[in-house]
């Protein structure tokens, strides 16, 4: 995976099978943060496009966005801890 942002939100939108205002909404609700340009558009990585899968997943189990929070905190930690996060 890489984390440099390549792909405009419409793309990465429909690479997910997401709307536009979805992405956007999960980026002010801190769910994740694509890289910008200098004229601030945003740019999504292929690991930005993996997260929003997982929050696909996760919105399919039930969850709000407060309790996706969470969890991608959760699994980010333990990704930093060395562990592996299970599917």
């Amino acid at each position: 995976m890489t984390s440099r942002g390549v792909f405009a939100i419409s793309v990465a939108a429909d690479l997910v099978s997401m709307e536009i205002q979805n992405l956007r909404v999960y980026e002010r609700r801190g769910l994740l943060e694509p890289a910008r340009t200098p004229g601030g558009t945003r740019l999504y990585s292929e690991d930005d496009l993996e997260r929003l899968r997982r929050i696909g997943e996760l919105l399919a189990d039930g969850l709000n966005l407060a309790g996706i929070h969470r969890v991608l905190v959760l699994e980010d930690e333990v990704r930093r801890l060395g562990g592996r996060v299970p599917d």
